[in-house]
């Protein structure tokens, strides 16, 4: 059975070119490389630090962290806070030689980047082929980050299997819609293959939905394993660095997985948000409030779903 690791390469961003085939672009660039069984991605916010919403999404598609830093200006202060923020606690960190040491330690003290482990930028591919898979059991559930129409074979699918497996003729439902699809096919690294287990990136060729039914952050899942919403209550926490007051009524974007949807401030204390159009979400899942127009730090704060 082959097995996914999934990465997210921030900082100096070229360095993926050197780990893998350049494969989908868009403000998201994934690479792909074959070892052995295990299939290996790298995924860039390619649109950051021009939009913050490209990082978050790269994030939340990865397991583990490359992160090489090449200058200390606040949009490396971004990706230390999106990372804090998603609790992302396995990584690599690596700067250029450039780069003055001990203000990185001081900018990423008390967050989890000062886990990761650091390495000389020549030792990056060493000590990321240490690291190993993880997978969970549990309910089929995928995220998807790219959707598309093929001629000659409909509506194709790209993401990621976030939880169990996902197999050839599933009946599930994609949400927040509720629309149920029958997966025709599924292809890893350009290979058919009967089944995907989680971290998998896969292709689906799906009946029963068209790609204009299709967002970035919809999730493919059985019934009843994730929620659909328009209001959620947070357990939050205001971002230090984001000076701005909050109020009611204000609006904002909010990162959910992969979405990335407009909402407002229904509520400040308790924290709650109502959304434009409904939500996919689960309870304790990490919702991150961002503010794109903010001329200093973009992102106000983050919670866990209540």
């Amino acid at each position: 059975m082959v097995s996914s690791i999934n990465f997210v390469v921030l900082g100096k961003q070229d360095i993926a070119s050197g780990f893998g085939k350049k494969g989908t672009v868009t403000d998201l660039s994934l690479y792909d490389r074959k070892e052995s069984d295990v299939i290996k991605t790298w995924v860039i916010p390619s649109g950051f630090p021009d939009k913050i919403q490209p990082l978050f999404q790269a994030i939340n598609l990865a397991e583990y962290v490359i992160f090489h830093v090449d200058k200390l200006d606040k949009f490396t202060g971004e990706q230390i806070i999106a990372l804090d923020s998603l609790k992302k606690e396995k990584g690599i960190l690596s700067h250029t030689f450039d780069v003055d040491e001990s203000k990185l330690d001081a900018m990423i003290k008390g967050t989890v980047v000062e886990k990761y482990i650091k390495v000389d930028q020549d030792k990056i591919k060493e000590e990321m082929n240490k690291l190993e898979p993880i997978s969970n059991d549990g309910p089929s559930e995928m995220v998807i980050d790219h959707c598309f129409d093929v001629k000659g074979v409909g509506t194709v699918i790209l993401g990621k299997v976030t939880n169990g497996k996902v197999k050839q003729y599933d009946n599930l439902k994609l949400y927040p819609a509720g629309i149920d699809i029958l997966i025709k096919s599924i292809q890893m690294h350009d290979d058919p293959v009967e089944e995907s287990i989680c971290p998998a990136r896969v292709g689906l060729a799906v009946k029963g939905v068209k790609p204009d039914e299709v967002g970035r952050g919809d999730v493919i899942s059985e019934e009843g394993v994730v929620d659909v919403k328009s209001e959620i209550e947070l357990d939050f926490e205001k971002n230090p660095f984001y000076k701005s007051e909050i109020a009611e009524n204000q609006g904002c974007l909010v990162s959910i997985g992969l979405q990335i949807n407009a909402a407002k401030f229904s509520s400040i204390s308790p924290l709650k948000l109502t959304f434009e159009k409904p939500i996919v979400c689960k309870k304790d899942q990490i919702v991150v409030i961002l503010k794109p127009e903010s001329t200093t730090i973009r992102i106000l704060g983050s919670g866990k779903i209540k």
